[in-house]
Order: C-alpha cells, then structure tokens, then sequence
C-alpha cells in the first residue's frame, strides 16, 4: 500500500503544529485574577450608584406632546410620574394605565425614558364622530363607539345623534332585535364613514331602525344612507351624486348601486 504523499504529510504536519488554543492562551494567573475581580465589583458598584444613587441621573422633567383638547398640565397630574426619583426605577408602563384610566380622552399613550433626567408622554386624543346629547349637554363619541367626554357645547362639524325610535312594528321589531346600544353603533359607524366633505355639513343623524339611518345637512338637506353597511360604497356614491346634482334637496344612498337625488 503506498504511503501518504509529500503534500499530505505536510497538510498534517500543519494541522497538528502548535498547542491547542485553550493551551497557547494559558490560564489566567493569580495576579490577573485579584486585578480583575475587584475592578469588575467596583464598575458594578459604580454602575448602580449612578442609576439608582446619583443625582445625575434622577426625573427632573416631564415633556407631553400630542395634546389638542387636554392640556399639557392634566396630562402630567393624571400621570404622577415620581418626579426625583431614579429614572431607571420609574415603571412607565403604570404611567401609561394612570393616563388611561384617568383621561378616558386619550386613546393612546406612549411614555419613555429621556436620558438622564426625563420622562417623554407622547398622546394620541380620541376624536369625536358623532355627539348624543343628555341633559343638556353633549357625549363626545369616537368611531370605536367609546363615550369619553362631556361637553357643554357640541363640537363644531359633529353631527348629534337622533334617536326617533317610532312606535311602529318594524321599530319595534328592530329595536328588540338590536338593542338601542347596536342601533348607536350603527350611527357611530355611519358618522365616520362619512366623506370629509359631508361630515362636515352634517348636523343629526337619525336612527329609526337599523336599516333606516339617515342625516341632515346643512341648508335643510337630507340623506338616506339606510344601514351602517356598506359604508364606503355608499359614501362614494353620495359624492357622485351631490357632485352630479348640487342643487339637490334629498340624496338616497340606501343602495348604492342605484343612488338617487330629488327636490331643487
């Protein structure tokens, strides 16, 4: 049997030249060993004083951003956010629960850190769709269908929800089937898919039933939008038609595959 060749034997003379690595490296010494030790238990201590001991690096601030209706001043008291303490002890998280359940106005909060002495509250306000009046006064309603503020005045280009549930036997029938909360949805969902255009110039939307939904405009106009389904077909179809017939009185959006305009 012939024996390796030359390049072999070189190969594995490469390949076994030398101590392993663990053996070239060598343990580390004694001496190494007290150097480190303590250095690496004094940059922990050092570490740790600096985020939870030193002044440097405690909450002095707190920045809110977002704020439309809510000022900036409601947003810091409904936060509490521990003003002194040690900034990487504050748990943003109980900041963001505080804000939520203290302002149901916000829809969404975002708290964080700023190094080395702030906390950032970033907010997201609820915007009304649609108000129901109550005394008097009016409940602020998003497109979710979440009541989150009362106001004395209704908000400019917010239409007031209407609910002329009549006596007759489809109202009837409707409402026992739904339920007067489904029928507000309904209105909720019909409000925010309004174009922008009609949302502005709507002032009431009324709900008979739930396949009987319309709105009234400004100048006297009306709509019948019938259900909340459909919605972005139907919302197109009304700006068609306003746009086909702008001196029109009364638009039916019902099925809006057959839209239809009347009066002048």
């Amino acid at each position: 049997m012939a024996g390796p060749t030359t390049a072999e034997r070189g190969e594995r003379q490469q390949e076994s030249s030398g101590p392993p690595l663990i053996r070239r490296l060598g343990r580390p010494s004694l001496r190494t060993i007290v150097i480190l030790v303590p250095a690496v238990v004094l940059l922990g201590a050092a570490t740790l004083w600096l985020l939870y001991g030193s002044p440097w690096t405690r909450v002095e601030r707190v920045s809110v951003s977002g704020t439309r209706v809510l000022t900036p001043a409601q947003v810091r008291a409904a936060a509490e956010v521990p003003v002194g303490d040690p900034l990487v002890s504050v748990d943003t998280g109980a900041i963001a629960q505080r804000l939520r359940r203290g302002l149901p106005r916000v829809a969404t909060v975002d708290v964080s850190r700023s190094w080395p002495h702030g906390i950032d509250v970033k907010v997201v306000e609820r915007t009304a769709v649609m108000v129901e009046e109550k005394g008097g006064k009016f409940v602020e309603v998003d497109a979710a269908g979440v009541r989150f503020a009362t106001v004395a005045r209704a908000p400019k280009g917010v239409p007031v929800l209407e609910l002329s549930l009549s006596r007759s036997a489809s109202a009837a029938a409707s409402l026992r089937r739904f339920g007067e909360g489904r029928l507000v949805r309904e209105a909720v969902r019909v409000a925010s898919d309004l174009p922008a255009a009609v949302a502005r110039q709507a002032r009431t939307v009324k709900v008979r039933t739930y396949d009987d939904i319309s709105l009234e405009l400004t100048g006297g106009r009306t709509v019948s939008w019938g259900s909340g389904e459909r919605g972005r077909d139907k919302a197109r179809a009304l700006t068609a038609l306003m746009k086909a017939a702008p001196h029109a009185r009364h638009f039916d959006v019902s099925v809006p595959t057959a839209p239809a305009s009347s009066g002048s």
